[in-house]
């Protein structure tokens, strides 16, 4: 562990010096082509570098950090698309932040000096901005209004309620499961599985609150909350689209879901276009937690949790064809489709997921870290 802190320390230098690097080509080399070929060694360090960490904790997040959502963000950039691209005057500090952290600025209400970048830039077509946006949700009928046409809210309303309390209440939950694992013996394994979903999403929280904490406090920006309340999603479609990890929502929808949306227009029309846009969607992403996956536990993969991605791509594609058919006349009570929507989730994570993670021993990694961790603030606590 002490390790691993030391190799963080010195993987971020070169990251810092790489974002420079992008930020200086974004101003003396068009977008296109020859861009695209002086990121790709960028691109190719970012995969790379977690592997220099044995940490599960490290790797698994600098993995998703740079990996995935720094590499789709930089192959954006490349064709003056996506975050790093909507500000043309951004300054240094914010372009780094936004490239290598999972954070998103908050945009501005319309009529103010920031607007979202597709309003005016090369006077094309407004476009949506992509975490605003319905997610998956094609149907006419079920979209909410779009948010440019209606007042900012502040975070804590959008989380429902003061932000501090809930992730105060996650991180003390967190605790409590950890503490419960030291009784894992006398415990049905199932409902062990069903203390890792939470623990999953209540550590993906956390992480992602403190970075946005951080960039906040240091550059003074208000960012976009991460989740909505995943456990009160309605469908797959709420589920997906609206609430659940918004930031790889937001990357996947301009690299994957719109380049296919557009190809598949031309082949099957614009009315089941959202079909095959979906499942690539779902795909690459299944592609890229099987190379997180590969991060944490460096064995040969078996695909099996890409086939959980696959399942709920085809699910949803039925999901959107059924409301697409059905055009508004019918839909199932929230009291039903929102307990089934949560239950799906949890039975095929027990099966598909979860099983792939501890097939590495990510499980039994973490609660060595985490003793680690504490002998090492005890350490800490008593020289001090």
């Amino acid at each position: 562990m002490e390790g691993d802190i030391v190799t963080l320390m010195k993987v971020w230098p070169p990251v810092v010096i790489s974002l420079c690097y992008c930020y200086w080509i974004r101003k003396v080399v068009p977008p296109g082509t020859i861009r695209l070929l002086l990121l790709l060694p960028i691109i190719f360090l970012y995969i790379v570098l977690p592997l220099s960490f044995s940490s599960v904790h490290l790797s698994g997040t600098i993995g998703f950090f740079l990996g995935w959502l720094a590499n789709f963000k930089l192959l954006l950039f490349a064709f003056d698309k996506g975050p790093l691209s909507s500000d043309q005057f951004i300054s240094l500090p914010r372009f780094v932040a936004v490239a290598c952290l999972p954070i998103k600025i908050q945009q501005t209400a319309p009529g103010s000096t920031h607007t979202q970048h597709s309003s005016t830039k090369n006077g094309k077509t407004p476009h949506p901005d992509p975490s605003k946006s319905s997610g998956f949700d094609t149907h006419p009928s079920s979209k909410k209004p779009n948010s440019a046409s209606q007042p900012k809210q502040n975070l804590s309303s959008v989380n429902g309620g003061t932000p501090l309390v809930g992730y105060a209440l996650k991180g003390v939950a967190l605790g409590v499961l950890v503490k419960i694992y030291d009784y894992s013996e006398s415990i049905n394994p199932k409902v062990i599985m069903c203390m890792y979903c939470f623990h999953i999403y209540f550590m993906l929280e956390i992480i992602l609150a403190v970075v946005a904490a951080m960039a906040k406090s240091t550059l003074g920006i208000e960012l976009e909350p991460q989740f909505k309340d995943p456990l009160c999603s309605t469908s797959l479609q709420d589920f997906w689209g609206r609430r659940w990890n918004l930031m790889v929502t937001s990357i996947l929808r301009p690299t994957v879901y719109e380049p296919t949306l557009k190809g598949a227009s031309k082949v099957v029309g614009s009315r089941w276009a959202p079909l095959p846009a979906v499942m690539g969607t779902f795909v690459v992403s299944g592609l890229m937690h099987e190379l997180i996956l590969f991060y944490l536990g460096r064995l040969e993969p078996t695909f099996r949790m890409t086939c959980f991605f696959l399942l709920h791509g085809i699910c949803l594609v039925a999901e959107i064809a059924l409301k697409t058919t059905l055009t508004g006349r019918w839909r199932l009570p929230r009291f039903v489709s929102g307990p089934l929507t949560v239950v799906f989730v949890m039975g095929t994570s027990l099966s598909l997921f979860l099983p792939e993670f501890i097939r590495c021993r990510v499980d039994v990694r973490a609660f060595e870290e985490y003793a680690a961790l504490g002998h090492l603030l005890t350490a800490l606590k008593s020289f001090l």
